[in-house]
């Protein structure tokens, strides 16, 4: 084993994931006081967390864009991401996945699985990452660890395994795998007192300890016997089976606490060093290798100092005014002054030159003068590396999988106050579209008015904030606009024909081509098909490749902007039926007119239709407000999909009884979601919460 990695060997790469309101940022804040990373615990409420550097973070209490730190623990070097919970900044979730080695998933111990637990989960299942749960706020009236387990179960469709059960009466956590009771004690509970678990406590978590060890036996088949016969386990042999189910993504362990109350977050820690993957653990990485010849083949990137360059750009950020390029290192190293390639969205081969690299603490940024593998840093002179980019050698072209960014939904009329102004909004407004890849400024046609497109109303109204605050521009802005797509819903077949005689001066020869097709409606969210090889006239006659081209640009033209209100045209098949060439006269021109005009004259014959944005909503309201949000909800005339009550804990205060919370999941189109925030606080007395992301597009 090199240096190096052994050296590796010591690092975990980690994320903390989470719903809104879970706790992240809270944990994050004990996971750097603890390792002794920050001298002083800075909390969300009083909008001093570390993490949550931004104003606009401290502002609104919650994290924004995703912060790279690092801490201390038991000789290991915990690099941690702490990213965002809103829906609307779910890009920041994606593109932290995508460099991560393994992710803590926080749960309120209240409501456990929420709306946006799940669609995290999604992002972690695609990049597979070993995963620790975090049951939080246990010290909340209400909070169930059994429950919360449960629903982990039901909800997210694995197994999860207690190796810590949390006992907040008494400020402590029982540790199954070591048999041991934890007490925190000190100020901020930084002081543990571990003792042998008393009888009566550990009947009371012993089943757990029992699914426990026979999790293990499955993962490692030489415990099964000593299991079976009921033998003592050695905690290092129990905990190595443990690690590798972790890694396997067969295990996946779960310990409960309270970050705010500084409850089992040492424990949290200790199983991030003990179970969660270091970089060389991770499988191999494939990029596909791109030569002078343009052949292409698929080659294996392994974290390693041999070999030509491989880095990923997961994000770029201005940083004071400049441009930055969060870059996780694969294989081979970066010192200021080196040449990289990279292959841009578009195709196009850029070299750029690295001007310095930083480490990163959150919004502080330490000037370095080598870049490792495994290590995520600070890039600054990249001046055209995009989100999803792949830095290589010059020599020795790869591109990694690029990193999936959703469509706008929602879009915003913006201008500046002051006309004088117009070109420095424009500059402002490119600036923060290239940190943003889920942010888009367009220019309306029929208006001539600059949109602002994002993927909800926190989102841009953030970015609104941002070009007041870091580029000293006022702007107004309307009422926020849907984003909507077309379709059909009937089937048409039609012939045009484009003719343009020849000018009598001659400048201008003659046009002449004809087209026929037909256009079928697709399954929603099956997207635009283009097909078919169509019967040539006159007899014998072909069609060369620029009149193929032109022929599929025209039908492109209409696609990209449809007959009712210039929006995309999605879900529709269009089959290329006959052409009519005409010698000379069938131009390249003509055949594009052609084309637009019988795709046209086919969209309008059937039946087109507008597409709006459908939103899958989950809500968690007291059961006494029930029925006013859902009659809330059927005047903004949506598909309710399923109605559950559970128990939601005792109430506060000490009284009887518990209080029961209704979850509700619905279809609702996205313009009457708009202002939904204030209205479902008016109707729940504050107390309720909603989630949405997009489902599809749908005729409404």
């Amino acid at each position: 084993m090199t240096k190096h990695s052994h050296k590796l060997q010591r690092v975990r790469n980690i994320g903390i994931a989470a719903h809104v309101d879970a706790g992240k940022t809270t944990l994050t804040e004990r996971i750097l006081f603890y390792t002794g990373a920050l001298h002083k615990i800075g909390e969300v409420h009083e909008g001093a967390a570390h993490m949550d550097w931004m104003a606009e973070e401290q502002e609104h209490g919650i994290t924004i864009t995703a912060a790279v730190t690092h801490a201390p623990w038991r000789e290991h070097g915990l690099q941690i991401i702490d990213t965002p919970g809103h829906v609307d900044f779910s890009i920041e979730v994606e593109r932290a996945m995508r460099v991560l080695d393994g992710v803590i998933l926080v749960l309120d111990g209240v409501r456990a699985v929420e709306p946006q637990t799940e669609t995290v989960w999604r992002q972690r299942n695609h990049f597979k990452l070993p995963t620790l749960f975090f049951i939080n706020k246990m010290d909340r009236p209400g909070a169930d660890f059994a429950r919360a387990m449960t629903d982990i179960r039901e909800r997210l469709g694995v197994q999860p395994l207690a190796i810590t059960v949390p006992l907040p009466e008494r400020h402590a956590v029982i540790d199954l795998i070591g048999q041991d009771l934890i007490e925190f004690q000190g100020e901020q509970g930084e002081l543990l007192h571990r003792t042998p678990c008393p009888e009566a406590l550990w009947l009371q978590v012993a089943e757990y300890r029992e699914t426990l060890l026979l999790a293990a036996a499955e993962v490692d088949e030489t415990l099964a016997d000593p299991v079976l016969a009921g033998e003592a386990i050695e905690p290092a042999q129990l905990l190595a089976a443990l690690r590798r189910g972790t890694l396997s993504g067969q295990l996946f362990p779960c310990l409960g606490g309270s970050a705010l109350r500084n409850l089992g977050v040492q424990p949290l820690l200790d199983a991030v060093v003990d179970l969660l993957p270091a970089p060389l653990d991770r499988p191999a990485m494939l990029a596909q290798r791109v030569a002078d010849d343009a052949a292409s083949a698929t080659e294996s990137i392994h974290i390693s100092t041999d070999g030509p360059l491989a880095a990923l750009v997961f994000k770029v950020q201005l940083w004071d005014g400049r441009r930055h390029c969060f870059t996780r290192l694969y294989r081979n190293s970066l010192r200021p002054g080196d040449s990289v390639a990279f292959i841009g969205a578009d195709g196009r081969v850029v070299k750029e030159q690295i001007a310095r690299i930083f480490d990163l603490d959150a919004g502080k940024k330490t000037k370095v003068e080598l870049a490792e593998p495994g290590q995520i840093v600070l890039l600054a002179g990249l001046r055209h590396a995009a989100t999803g980019d792949t830095l290589c050698d010059p020599e020795h072209l790869l591109s990694l999988e690029r990193i999936e960014t959703r469509t706008p939904v929602l879009s915003l009329a913006i201008e500046p106050l002051s006309s004088a102004e117009d070109d420095k909004l424009l500059s402002a407004l490119d600036k923060v579209a290239q940190e943003d890849p889920t942010l888009r400024v367009e220019e309306d046609p029929d208006t001539g008015q600059r949109l602002l497109r994002g993927m909800g109303e926190l989102h841009l109204q953030i970015v609104l904030e941002r070009l007041e605050r870091e580029f000293h521009l006022h702007v107004r802005s309307g009422r926020p606009a849907v984003a909507v797509r077309e379709s059909i819903g009937a089937s048409a077949s039609v012939e045009a024909r484009y003719q343009r005689p020849a000018s009598p001066d001659g400048k201008h020869p003659e046009v002449n081509a004809s087209v026929g097709l037909r256009v079928t409606p697709n399954a929603r969210g099956a997207g635009r098909q283009l097909g078919g090889e169509p019967s040539l006239t006159p007899e014998g006659a072909t069609l060369s490749p620029e009149q193929r081209q032109a022929i599929q640009q025209g039908l492109q033209q209409i696609l990209d902007s449809g007959p009712v209100q210039g929006a995309p045209v999605e879900d529709v098949i269009v089959e290329l039926l006959r052409v009519e060439l005409f010698a000379q006269a069938s131009s390249p021109e003509a055949l594009t007119a052609a084309a637009a005009k019988a795709l046209r004259q086919g969209l309008i014959q059937a039946r087109p239709l507008v597409l709006h944005p459908l939103m899958r909503v989950d809500l968690s309201v007291p059961e006494e407000h029930l029925g006013p949000v859902l009659g809330d909800l059927q005047a903004r005339h949506a598909v309710i999909r399923a109605t559950a009550l559970h128990e939601a804990g005792t109430l506060t205060g000490g009284a009887a009884g518990s209080e029961r919370e209704a979850r509700v999941q619905a279809e609702v189109a996205l313009e009457a979601l708009l202002g939904y925030a204030t209205e479902l606080r008016s109707l729940t007395q504050g107390r309720g919460q909603f989630s949405m992301q997009f489902e599809r597009f749908d005729a409404i």
